[in-house]
């Protein structure tokens, strides 16, 4: 936006005119701190473990581990790693009228073939030098992964592109669940699935358990994946967590499908319909 060598306006009268202090256009953002991104990576570990843990309980915890820290560090990482404690809230605030809080519609449903409901949510993925955000779309039934992105900001648009890359190649669900974050709340997220006449189905407040097996699938990948390597690069990282979730989806026998993967309950359901 501010050109640095623009032959008439010079970068101070560019930052007056768009009203931009010029301390932030000389600003340059530091990386995390080496010790910051080790820290954050047992933050990770342990709010996977305890994620009912908030910024208090989690310092104190850090501090038995034999941590070095304050409650106002623990909770800026926490915030920059997009966590938060799991809790029933009071009701205290109402929802933007521009972000509508759709239904939980999932409880005592059944839910038995491929596509009846899709689940979608965001993790935390530390990289060197930094971190970036981890978007999965799954097939609730199966827990086959449809579609995944990475993003180094937690904003909608990365969220959409998974929703769209799972409907293109896998067709349309007839329920779409996700928890009650701005991203998936938004304009951006929900009116092109309401437009193809998916229903949609939010968690309920500080209800983890409304989204169990995306949940359960963040917590195989960190485990089998994630924390046993050191991801040099966004690209290191992408190419080295597709290869684990072609591994999860084509390989890895799931346990509550009796040893099948969810590539062969996901599959398996379209064949015997062909074959109908």
């Amino acid at each position: 936006m501010i050109e640095a060598k623009h032959p008439g306006l010079s970068v101070k009268r560019q930052c007056e005119l768009l009203e931009l202090p010029r301390s932030t256009y000389y600003h340059r953002p530091e990386p995390e701190s080496d010790e910051n991104l080790g820290l954050m990576q047992v933050i990770d570990e342990t709010y996977l473990a305890f994620p009912f843990f908030g910024s208090r309980q989690m310092t104190r915890w850090l501090r038995r581990q034999g941590h070095r820290v304050n409650r106002k560090r623990v909770r800026r990482l926490m915030a920059a790693m997009g966590l938060e404690a799991i809790y029933r809230r009071p009701n205290l605030s109402k929802a933007a009228k521009s972000h509508p809080i759709h239904p939980y519609l999932l409880r005592e449903l059944a839910v038995t073939r491929p596509n009846q409901v899709w689940a979608t949510d965001i993790t935390y993925i530390p990289v060197a030098g930094g971190f970036v955000y981890l978007c999965a779309v799954i097939d609730w039934h199966s827990r086959y992964v449809l579609a995944w992105e990475l993003s180094n900001t937690l904003d909608a648009a990365f969220c959409v592109r998974a929703v769209r890359r799972a409907i293109t190649a896998h067709g349309v669900p007839e329920i779409f669940n996700t928890d009650q974050g701005c991203q998936f709340t938004s304009a951006d997220f929900t009116q092109p699935l309401l437009a193809l006449g998916v229903r949609l189905s939010m968690d309920g407040k500080g209800r983890c358990l409304d989204n169990v097996f995306v949940e359960r699938l963040w917590r195989s990948l960190k485990h089998e994946e994630v924390y046993l390597k050191r991801y040099e690069s966004v690209v290191d990282a992408h190419a080295q967590i597709s290869a684990y979730l072609a591994f999860y989806n084509d390989r890895r026998p799931h346990s509550s499908h009796g040893g099948s993967t969810p590539s062969e309950i996901y599959h398996a359901h379209h064949q015997t319909k062909q074959a109908a």
